[in-house]
């Protein structure tokens, strides 16, 4: 162990960083050898999982160490909310944020940034109301010709704009964002206690990166301008899936090559000495896997849910280069933070530090628990993924909890607030009185007559050891109860609202005292948890057959984004290539 007594840390955080894209997690074709540097210096988490999906809920579960999809939707940091570094800022830690997320500044998330001492916002990232073209903005001029479907939308239309204003690598949001988190190293190389968050909104969608970028990845592609995957089944045909796939493996390669900036930035300086490194993101993505695109509409399989980790402690200098099997989640990030600052986390934080883990691969917990407010409730020991779906026809009862009513980028409306109650609230809610807001699903989310509501009505089982790629749902009553137990524990443990049982078809568990332990947790009995599996039910057989996959060839029908007008349908660019069977667009190619 070192003797250094100074003490900082770096958090480097990209979003949507694919695991099965990285070469020290088995690929064999992307050009990253900066994410094969870093896991040479550090240890590298082999069984690392999201829990609260997507962006925001993510990042909300970085500051409070604690799942929050259960109770609240996409939102901001709550008034009774922890955050790591605000406390960090109260026990005389500095900590800045540099990033280009810019969904911090939107309604959604406008109250995560300001709880760091300093912070960077660096303007451009998807569709950010960045540059102001009121003709361009107007006549969609920017989207014409491209694709997907929701090109001419005025959000993809703006990040068209805001485009043409970043024509060199150096002028994009996140090479600004890597030089702004150097200039803090730079200036406060010598100084002690602070930590320091450069988070990218890359390599999540659109895949936009210059030419020589694109150039690493040779291939045939003769489509229209395609960079951002829509949410939906796969309806391109297989050259343009290779496509989509090689445009984000250039992106990649550029995030590659800021990562580089930052290890040579701890090599020059001798970081490694007092510095602690975390290399993390939110979730994973689909591009193609399953026959999907994206996250979210779809269950919430490996690609998106399992995600790469990386983590350096100089008090443990002896751990480099090496792996750990256990589980950990993003909920142990601020736990971990903290204690190397010797900073007491807050009780209401369920995350644990990940030293004991690093050390000696110590498990600190039996089941990691994820999803997305209103689905699948999701359970993993590592070896066995479960997903259990609702059981009720209209997914509720389903309540968002919270005293900061916004959406990603709006408001609630008012007929959303109409018929609010006010909650007593919960163990994790300081005594406040909050909003129980009712929350309704759409119909495209419930209806199995499309692929999205059939996956969202799907409970699955999954062995990902024997089976990683998830093709193969199993039926086993034996093994589908054990889930069902693990997931219940850790319901239980979050304060679980009593409603998401009945949505879920689960018996209720009970608390018996405070306290994150097992002992305080009480269980259904045997019989109640056997009488709640489904996989072996005429709903349990249909799920196996789909396996929740994307059905091809649904049609294409109006498009629309949260705050925008519906359009009517797409312009289908000459180009374009689909799949062999669809005829929409009269000149679109099928082939």
């Amino acid at each position: 162990m070192t003797n250094n007594t100074r003490k900082r840390c770096v958090v480097v955080m990209y979003d949507t960083l694919c695991r099965h894209f990285l070469p020290s997690y088995g690929n064999e074709w992307v050009k990253a050898p900066n994410f094969q540097r870093l896991a040479e210096r550090s240890v590298q988490f082999q069984n690392f999982y999201v829990g609260s999906m997507p962006c925001m809920p993510a990042r909300r579960e970085m500051h409070t160490g604690r799942y929050n999809f259960l109770h609240r939707s996409w939102g901001p940091l709550e008034p009774f909310d922890d955050s790591m570094p605000s406390i960090l800022d109260r026990n005389d830690v500095h900590s800045h944020k540099v990033t280009d997320h810019h969904h911090y500044w939107e309604d959604g998330g406008a109250t995560y940034h300001q709880r760091y001492t300093t912070f960077d916002l660096v303007r451009g990232q998807e569709g950010d109301k960045w540059i102001g073209d009121v003709q361009a903005l107007r006549d969609r001029s920017p989207s014409m010709g491209r694709w997907p479907e929701q090109q001419m939308l005025r959000f993809q239309t703006q990040d068209n704009i805001n485009r043409t204003h970043m024509d060199r690598a150096e002028l994009q949001s996140q090479h600004k964002t890597f030089s702004l988190g150097l200039e803090f190293i730079e200036r406060n190389r010598d100084a002690d206690r602070w930590f320091l968050q450069i988070e990218t909104f890359d390599p999540h969608e659109p895949f936009f990166t210059q030419p020589e970028f694109q150039a690493l990845y040779p291939h045939e592609y003769d489509g229209p301008p395609f960079d951002w995957p829509p949410y939906r089944e796969v309806r391109e045909d297989e050259q343009t899936v290779a496509h989509i796939r090689y445009m984000y493996a250039a992106l990649l390669t550029f995030c590659d090559l800021q990562l580089g900036r930052v290890l040579d930035a701890f090599d020059q300086y001798d970081l490694w000495s007092d510095t602690m490194l975390i290399v993390n993101t939110d979730h994973g993505f689909l591009m193609g896997e399953h026959d999907w695109w994206a996250k979210v509409v779809t269950p919430f399989f490996q690609e998106i849910a399992h995600i790469p980790f990386w983590a350096w402690d100089p008090r443990e200098p002896e751990c480099r280069n090496i792996t750990r099997n256990s589980l950990a989640q993003t909920i142990d990030l601020a736990p971990t933070i903290l204690d190397y600052f010797d900073v007491p986390a807050p009780p209401d934080m369920q995350g644990r530090p990940l030293r004991a883990r690093m050390v000696a691969d110590e498990p600190a917990r039996e089941a990691a628990l994820y999803g997305v407010m209103g689905a699948q409730v999701n359970v993993t020991d590592g070896r066995w993924v479960y997903m259990r779906s609702h059981t009720t026809d209209d997914n509720g009862p389903l309540f968002e909890y919270t005293l900061m009513p916004t959406h990603m980028r709006t408001m609630f409306s008012p007929r959303e607030l109409q018929d609010w109650e006010r909650s007593d609230g919960f163990s994790f809610t300081k005594n406040c009185k909050i909003m129980k807001i009712p929350t309704r699903t759409p119909g495209v989310l419930l209806s199995v007559e499309n692929p999205i509501g059939q996956g969202r009505r799907a409970t699955l089982l999954f062995d990902v050891e024997a089976d990683p790629g998830q093709t193969n749902p199993l039926d086993d009553i034996d093994i589908e109860a054990r889930m069902i137990r693990l997931m219940l524990r850790e319901m239980a443990r979050n304060d679980c609202p009593i409603e998401q049982y009945e949505r879920l078809g689960l018996p209720v568990p009970r608390r018996t005292g405070d306290g994150h332990g097992d002992d305080v947790i009480e269980l259904p009995t045997d019989a109640e948890i056997r009488a709640a599996c489904v996989l072996g039910t005429p709903d349990g057989e249909r799920a196996r057959e789909h396996g929740a996959e994307g059905r091809p060839n649904m049609p294409f029908g109006p498009i629309g984004w949260e705050g925008e007008s519906v359009l009517a349908g797409p312009n289908f660019p000459d180009n374009l290539r689909l799949r062999p069977g669809y005829s929409f667009g009269k000149a679109a190619t099928t082939s």
